[in-house]
Order: structure tokens, then C-alpha cells, then sequence
């Protein structure tokens, strides 16, 4: 993301450069920042987010240690990251110093901290199941953390079996826990946190479809807000500037012109002119649920090959679409997208589409499970998947759609409408 100095830099020139004033913004006040008509015509959307909840929350622990107990687990150990809040609510920077949360299969959690961060520990634990009777333990500079792990895995009768290990822990700590409880086997615990997180709740697929929402309103009011020599740099500043207006954290990723030609882009510098393909990519948060959203379009006329190449991989992301219910493995679902990009001559196989068709999305932009060749899960209700066929053709252009689906009882649903074209990226309403 941009930090806020370039942000107001990146700004500031594109006042200039495309609209010589502040468009809504009171004179002389510091905080006012050059906006477009659609941009500043934007409207927050905030108020439609509700948070997770505790109740939710201790309904998630209950299903991981329904699964630690089919998967051979005693406990499972969760440090800073999306599980860590996903099950209690904790949102903290990774750091050296141990701050770790231990779910039993039976028993209560409890938590290991830095003692001089117990007061914010308990803060980030208001909307949590724990929130009343914490059991935190606290370590001072000089002391173990992992001594506090052990002591509470013991209160809990864990002495021997398996202590599952969540997937982005780093080794450090991973192997420190080893030598502090040998007498433990460390496993994954993949199967339960992607057990849990994996499929959705009603309310997640809420939060989600809000995130595409606000995606989708932002990407429009900054394709109307394109002026011809604009920077990516000056993208950025109007990407940014109307994900304040929407009220959400957000970024993108901009490829212009032959830069589209790679899927992510290149650090080229490429400005805005006539014929230019344009890739905007990304999303932004709304609660911790994230959207991942990629709109093509053309500054002006696109030629024909443009149009030609955008109808194929239109007709990729719908075929993938109408394959994807639940019984169907993750491999199929690229297979059928690929097909019809190979079929229209843009093969072999990964020659002009080299990325996978999609991935699985929540509160992590990327995670389980992914549409890939050699991935046989089997789709089922609540996941959810990115949806994003591209050609790129070296040395001229690419082009990527991209839209998130929803896997329901009878098939699967986008969250947002499929772009209709080049020259109307959103032609249709939400």
C-alpha cells in the first residue's frame, strides 16, 4: 500500500495534471484531498458491515476441535495471523516475542504472552469467547514462553500425544516447542484450521460479497476518472483516494499497456495513451474478508485482436463458472477454463494462460483450496474461489478477468456481474 506521505504526493500531481482543483473540498482545509467527480461521488458503505461475532467465534473453536478429534489432535497452536484471528480475534504483527493461543481438543484455550502486553492481549480478546475468564500466561524478557506453553498443555492432562502447529508458524518457533515438549509429535493442523475456514458461514459470504462490492464501485469510478499521460503512480493515488470514500482498507496492482502482457505486471514505467489496455487488480478488506477482483479495459478504441482475445477469456471464466458445484474436484473446474482458451488457439496449455484459474479466498486473499491440475478436492457449499482466466501475449498485451464465486447447494454464484467488454467494463448494475 501506498504510505500516507506518497499518498498525498501521488495525489497532489494528479490534481494538476488531470483536474486542475479539488473537487468537494472545502478551501484551505489540510486534510482535503483532490478527488474526481466519480470518486467524490462515492458513498461509504461502511455501515453495512457487521463484525464477527463471539458467539461465532466460539461456534468456530467448537468445529476445530470436532476435527482435531477426527485428525488425532490434542491441541492445536495458533500464532499471529489470520487464524489466530479468525478463532479468537487477536490481530497482531508477527514479531520475535511469543504471543501464541493453544486450543485444546478438550478444555479451555488459554494464551501465552509477553507480560508487558497482558493489558492489550485482554483488549484484543473483547469480542472472543474467552473474553470473560482469560487464561493468559504471561512470561517476562528473561523467562521461556515455551515453559508457559508446556505448563498449560500439562493443566490440560497434555503431557504426551499431538500438538498440531498452524500452518504459517514460523520454524523458530515451531522447533523451540519440539525441544521444550519432546515427548509431544507436532503435526499440521491444516485440517483443522482450513477444516474450519474453508467453507463459509452466511455471514462471511456477507462480508465478502460487501468487499466485491466496494471493489467493483471503486474500479468504475476510477475508469472515469482516467485521463490520457496518467502514471500508475497516479492510478494508485485515485485507487486509494476512493477506497477512503468507500470507507474499506484497499490497494491494486496496475498493469498499462505491454506491461498487461505479464499476469503481474512489470516495473516498467508505462503512462496512459490512446489503445491502451488497462489491468486493475486487487481488492480490499471488510471486517478481515477480503475481495480479489481484476477489470480489463481499453483507454479509447480497443483493435480487434483486443476484442477478440477479451471474448475467449470471457467465455473461460464462464465456462469455469458453470462447471464449478459441489462434488466436482478443483482440477476440472481449470481444465474447462483452459479448454476453451486452447480450443480459440491460444495453447498449448500454459503458453498464453500460465496461471492457474482461480484459488480459494476468506480472510486471506490467497488460501485453500486452489483450482489447479492435480487438486482433487471436491468442491463444496460456502467455498469460495476467485474466478480469473487470462492470455497474455508477449510483447503486446494481456488481458485477465477476474471475479469471485460462491459455491451454493445447485452450482456456483459470482459475487459481482461478469464484465460485458472492453469499452463498458460495467455495463451492467450491481
Amino acid at each position: 500500500m501506498l504510505g500516507r506521505r506518497r499518498f498525498l504526493q501521488s495525489t497532489t500531481t494528479l490534481a494538476g495534471l488531470a483536474f486542475g482543483g479539488i473537487a468537494g473540498a472545502q478551501e484551505g482545509s489540510a486534510d482535503c484531498k483532490p478527488v474526481s467527480p466519480a470518486i467524490a461521488s462515492l458513498k461509504s458503505l461502511k455501515g453495512e458491515a457487521q463484525p464477527i461475532t463471539a458467539q461465532e467465534r466460539a461456534e468456530r473453536q467448537e468445529k476445530a476441535r470436532r476435527l482435531m478429534h477426527t485428525n488425532g489432535m490434542d491441541a492445536v497452536l495458533l500464532m499471529p495471523g489470520t487464524s489466530l484471528r479468525y478463532f479468537s480475534g487477536i490481530k497482531w504483527r508477527e514479531s520475535e516475542r511469543m504471543l501464541a493461543m493453544i486450543l485444546p481438543a478438550k478444555g479451555q484455550a488459554f494464551f501465552a504472552c509477553p507480560a508487558f502486553e497482558l493489558a492489550r492481549t485482554k483488549e484484543q480478546l473483547a469480542n472472543s469467547p474467552q473474553a470473560n475468564s482469560p487464561d493468559i500466561r504471561v512470561w517476562q524478557e528473561d523467562e521461556s514462553p515455551y515453559e508457559r506453553v508446556t505448563q498449560g498443555l500439562r493443566d490440560r492432562g497434555i503431557s504426551t500425544g499431538t500438538l498440531g502447529i498452524e500452518e504459517t508458524v514460523r520454524f523458530v518457533f515451531t522447533d523451540s516447542i519440539a525441544r521444550a515438549v519432546p515427548q509431544l509429535k507436532l503435526v499440521s493442523a491444516t485440517p483443522a484450521t482450513a477444516g474450519c475456514r474453508t467453507i463459509k458461514t452466511t455471514h462471511e459470504l456477507a462480508l465478502m460479497n460487501l468487499a466485491c462490492k466496494a471493489t467493483l464501485s471503486v474500479y468504475e469510478a476510477v475508469f472515469k476518472s482516467l485521463r490520457e499521460g496518467m502514471t500508475e503512480s497516479d492510478i494508485h493515488a485515485l485507487v486509494h483516494a476512493a477506497y477512503e470514500k468507500v470507507g474499506f482498507e484497499g490497494d491494486v496492482d496496475i498493469s498499462i499497456a505491454s506491461n498487461s502482457a505479464s499476469p503481474h505486471g512489470s516495473t516498467q514505467a508505462q503512462t496512459v495513451h490512446e489503445g491502451s489496455i488497462i489491468l486493475l487488480d486487487d481488492g480490499c478488506s471488510v471486517e478481515g474478508y477480503v475481495s480479489d477482483i481484476t477489470r480489463a479495459f481499453v483507454f479509447g478504441k480497443p483493435t480487434e485482436k483486443m476484442k477478440t482475445v477479451f471474448e475467449i477469456v470471457h467465455r473461460a471464466q464462464s465456462a469455469a463458472l458453470a462447471a464449478a458445484r459441489p462434488g466436482v474436484s478443483c482440477e476440472s473446474i481449470d481444465a474447462v477454463a483452459r479448454k476453451v482458451s486452447t480450443d480459440a488457439g491460444f495453447g498449448p496449455d500454459y503458453k498464453f494462460f500460465p496461471h492457474r484459474v482461480g484459488h480459494g479466498m476468506g480472510m486471506d486473499i490467497h488460501e485453500w483450496p486452489y483450482l489447479v491440475r492435480g487438486n482433487a478436492t471436491k468442491l463444496e457449499p460456502g467455498m469460495v474461489f476467485s474466478d480469473e482466466p487470462g492470455i497474455y501475449i508477449p510483447g503486446e498485451f494481456g488481458i485477465r478477468l477476474e471475479d469471485d464465486m460462491h459455491i451454493t447447494e445447485n452450482g456456483a454464484e459470482l459475487f459481482t456481474p461478469q464484465s460485458p467488454s472492453l469499452e463498458s467494463p460495467f455495463g451492467r448494475t450491481l
